[in-house]
């Protein structure tokens, strides 16, 4: 039997990647430094990729809302297309930066009030601890009597501490330097990614064509075309997701604010904000804004922190099994009880970066996986009702 030559070339591609797949098992250890190398090289521009394409969404929709289409051309009767992308750009940025004031503004002063109002609280309870003692001292003397029998070994204490303190000042030394490398590491990669992001932003039609041209050369038209086709449906899942997500997440703030505000809890507009901010990690986030929440009420008043509590079970039924599902899940077509196995699966395997990117994920695998289903059975003439 006679072998063609592409069937040759298919064959040796398949020993070829056999011959890598072993190789790289058996050194397992080496591989997975070159991809941790890789991954550190390459960490900055993935953060400024997912950087432009979370900004990519209010970038887009002030760039439709100012400049349509009928407005931006390169005549004279529009404005240059480079501009509007620009101040479309910069409108995000400002936008961006003003949310993040008004946050700063609002939460600062009143978790100093808070952090003030915890110091005079700790301060009252160490004053109470003390008085409480001193009482049971004098109401029982043998406690007194048995502390004067423990034998301290203060020369042991000493030269323990002594040995920490020359030990320890180098420790702390080289600790500082390495986090000072860490820090400034961290900010540089950061400076890239932003940087990356804006390039991508204001190219990104231009780099989209380029892609498109890069799969059609590698590819079969039919093979580019799915894959071109799966992109674009991502992408819309995606942006769609962060959308709801960001709907959401002011819709619980709201609620938490005006309920607070009607039942005369303090802290409305902060525990709103923080609620807010925090919902943005699907599910569990406003968990974390509630214990923030009631921990604030807590130096205040015992009661309203255990009526908080409740306020927020309450709410968050109504978020979780309402808004949630129905905002989100709508939003990238998702049912409400994939929704859920996303963030649970997603949460367990990744963390928060799970939740956030196993929903729109799981989507697009449900709206991939539905089409081949219908088309299967439309296929086989088969209508299940």
């Amino acid at each position: 039997m006679e072998i063609s030559r592409t069937t040759m070339k298919r064959i040796m591609v398949l020993i070829a990647f056999a011959a890598l797949l072993l190789i790289g098992l058996q050194r397992m250890d080496a591989v997975m430094g070159t991809a941790g190398f890789i991954w550190g090289v390459l960490s900055p521009l993935f953060a400024g990729a997912a950087l432009a394409f979370i900004l990519n969404v209010p970038m887009s929709f002030l760039e439709r809302k100012l400049f349509p289409k009928r407005a931006v051309g390169k005549g004279k009767k529009g404005a240059p297309p480079a501009l509007a992308r620009g101040i479309s750009l910069l409108l995000t940025f400002v936008l961006l930066v003003v949310l993040l004031l008004l946050l700063v503004l609002v939460i600062v002063p009143q978790l100093a009030e808070s952090v003030a109002s915890l110091g005079t609280a700790v301060s009252d309870a160490a004053m109470r601890a003390i008085v409480w003692a001193e009482k049971q001292f004098a109401a029982y003397p043998e406690i007194t009597a048995r502390l004067e029998t423990l034998s301290i070994d203060w020369e042991g204490l000493a030269k323990t501490l002594w040995d920490f303190l020359t030990t320890g000042v180098g420790s702390v030394v080289t600790s500082t330097i390495s986090v000072t490398r860490q820090v400034a590491g961290a900010v540089s990669a950061g400076f890239i990614s932003f940087i990356f992001a804006i390039y991508l932003l204001l190219q990104k039609e231009k780099l989209g064509l380029q892609c498109r041209k890069a799969l059609y050369a590698l590819l079969p038209e039919k093979a580019a075309d799915e894959t071109i086709r799966v992109c674009s449906m991502s992408h819309r899942v995606f942006s769609s997701f962060i959308t709801g997500q960001c709907v959401e997440a002011v819709i619980l703030g709201f609620m938490f604010f005006a309920a607070m505000t009607i039942l005369r809890m303090p802290y409305a507009l902060l525990v709103g904000c923080l609620i807010a901010v925090t919902a943005l990690i699907p599910i569990v986030g406003a968990f974390i804004g509630c214990i923030v929440g009631a921990f604030l009420l807590l130096m205040t008043s015992p009661v309203q922190a255990l009526a908080f509590v409740v306020l927020f079970l309450v709410l968050q039924q109504v978020e979780g099994n309402l808004i949630y599902p129905h905002v989100v899940g709508s939003s990238v077509g998702l049912p409400s009880i994939w929704v859920l196995a996303a963030v649970s699966i997603g949460g367990s395997l990744m963390g928060i970066v799970g939740m956030l990117v196993f929903i729109p994920l799981t989507a697009v695998l449900y709206a991939l996986f539905r089409e081949f289903v219908y088309g299967r059975l439309k296929k086989k003439g088969i209508r299940v009702k």
